[in-house]
C-alpha cells in the first residue's frame, strides 16, 4: 500500500513537470504533505501510549479473577483512531474477547474490565496488548504498537484432609500420637494414683498434698512431624494412556498434602522433577522444609508452574534429596510406578533414619506385586486411580 501511494505521487508530479500546470503542482504538494504528516502523527501518538493490568496475580481453580484494563495517552497528539486487542490464554480467557476500536484525545485515559476464569492450574501470562492506528485519510499504512505481559498464577485444588497418618520418630511437637513413648512433659492431661516403677519426675506434689496419696502427672504423647514430599513428573513414569491425568492428580496430592502439614503446624517441604518455567537451568525443583502460611504459598507457586515431561530420574531425585534432610524427616514419594531402583533407595532412606511413605496415581503395572512387596518390608503405600480415592482422606 505504500508503494503503491509512492508511486502514485510520483508518476503525479511526472505530469506536472510535463505539462507544467501549477494546480497539478498543489495537488502533489498538499497529498505529499498529507502523507508525510500522517506519518510523523501516527508514530509519535503511539510513542506515548500506555497501558496498566490490575488485578490480583494468584487464584485457585474455579475462581473468578477480574482484571482492569487502562490505557493512557500521555501525549500532546489526538489518537483519531485505534484498535486494541487484548491477547489471553484459551485455558483462562473470557468467551468473549477484548477488542475494541476507539479514539483518545490528548492526555486521554480509557479503562476497559473483564473477567477471566480459572480453569487450570498454570503459570499464564495475560498480554500482550496489540494496538494499531494509522492516519484518518488511510494514506499511511497501520502502525502497530505491542505492550508487555503479567503473569497469572493458578494454584492447583487442595483437598482438604483430616485423617492422614504420617509416621515420625521425632518426639516432643504439637501433634498427638498414639505411642506412649513419644510422651511430651509439656502436654500434661491429668492425673493418676502411683504405680511402683513410676519417676518421681512424674509426681504432682500439690495433688499429692491435697489428696494424701501419691499422684503422678499423665502425659499426651506428640511428635514432631517434618515432611518431604518427592514429587515425580516423569512423564515415563506413568501409563502412556493416561499419564496426563495421572499427573495432575499427583499435583493434587502434594498440594493437599503440603496443606494439611502446615494446617497442623508442621515443616513441610517439595521437591519435584517436573519442568518449571521459571527454573529451567536447573534438573528439579526444591523448596526447602519449613512452617507457616508463607511456606505453602511457595510450594503452591512452584505446583501451579510445573508440568510433566522428559525430567530427571525419580529414584536419583530420591538419593540426592536424603543428604538434606535431618533424621526423622518422613518422606512422601509420590509417583506412577515402583522399580527395582526405587525401592532401593527407599531403603537406603530407611536406613538413614527417615521414613517413606509410597503414593502411587493412576493406572499403575504390576500393582500386586508392589503392595506385597511393600507389605513384606512394612513401607506404608496408597493407590489412588483418582481424586474420589482422596475421600480416605477427606474431612
Amino acid at each position: 500500500m505504500l508503494e503503491n501511494h509512492l508511486i502514485f505521487l510520483l508518476g503525479l508530479f511526472i505530469i506536472a513537470l510535463i505539462v507544467r500546470d501549477d494546480f497539478i503542482f498543489t495537488i502533489v504538494y498538499l497529498l505529499a504533505g498529507v502523507y508525510i504528516a500522517g506519518r510523523l502523527w501516527s508514530s509519535r501518538v503511539l510513542g506515548g501510549l500506555k497501558h496498566e493490568r490490575s488485578f490480583v496475580g494468584r487464584a485457585f481453580c474455579g475462581e473468578e479473577v477480574r482484571v482492569q484494563l487502562t490505557v493512557n495517552n500521555q501525549g500532546w497528539l489526538p489518537l483519531i483512531w485505534l484498535r486494541l486487542n487484548e491477547s489471553l490464554p484459551v485455558e483462562v480467557a473470557p468467551a468473549i474477547p477484548l477488542r475494541q476500536v476507539l479514539s483518545l484525545g490528548p492526555r486521554g485515559q480509557v479503562s476497559y474490565e473483564y473477567h477471566l476464569r480459572a480453569r487450570k492450574r498454570g503459570y499464564y501470562k495475560l498480554g500482550p496488548l496489540f494496538a494499531s492506528t494509522g492516519d484518518l485519510f488511510g494514506l499511511v499504512g497501520e502502525q502497530r504498537w505491542e505492550s508487555g505481559s503479567d503473569p497469572l498464577i493458578v494454584y492447583p485444588r487442595i483437598v482438604h484432609l483430616s485423617s492422614l497418618q504420617l509416621p515420625s520418630f521425632s518426639p516432643l511437637g504439637t501433634l498427638r500420637h498414639y505411642q506412649p513413648i513419644y510422651e511430651d512433659p509439656s502436654r500434661v492431661t491429668g492425673k493418676r494414683e502411683y504405680i511402683a516403677g513410676d519417676s518421681l519426675r512424674r509426681v504432682d506434689w500439690k495433688a499429692t498434698a491435697n489428696t494424701g496419696s501419691l499422684q503422678m502427672k499423665k502425659f499426651d504423647p506428640s511428635i514432631s512431624l517434618t515432611t518431604e514430599i518427592l514429587l515425580d513428573l516423569n512423564e515415563v513414569d506413568y501409563d502412556p494412556h493416561g499419564w496426563v491425568d495421572a499427573t495432575e492428580l499427583a499435583i493434587i496430592v502434594a498440594a493437599s498434602v503440603s496443606e494439611w502439614v502446615i494446617r497442623h503446624k508442621q515443616s513441610a517441604g517439595l521437591n519435584t522433577n517436573g519442568l518449571d518455567p521459571l527454573n529451567s537451568q536447573t534438573e528439579y525443583t526444591r523448596v526447602p522444609p519449613h512452617k507457616g502460611q508463607t511456606q505453602l504459598v511457595q510450594i503452591l507457586e512452584v505446583l501451579a508452574r510445573i508440568r510433566a515431561g522428559d525430567g530427571f530420574p525419580f529414584a536419583e531425585l530420591i538419593q540426592r534429596e536424603a543428604h538434606h534432610l535431618p533424621w526423622g524427616t518422613t518422606l512422601v514419594l509420590v509417583s506412577g510406578m515402583s522399580d527395582e531402583r526405587l525401592f532401593t533407595e527407599i531403603f537406603r532412606a530407611r536406613q538413614a533414619g527417615l521414613n517413606a511413605i509410597l503414593v502411587l496415581v493412576g493406572p499403575v503395572r504390576e500393582l500386586r506385586a508392589i503392595k506385597d512387596r511393600c507389605a513384606q518390608f512394612g513401607i506404608p503405600i496408597y493407590h489412588l486411580r483418582n481424586e474420589m480415592d482422596l475421600d480416605q482422606w477427606r474431612l
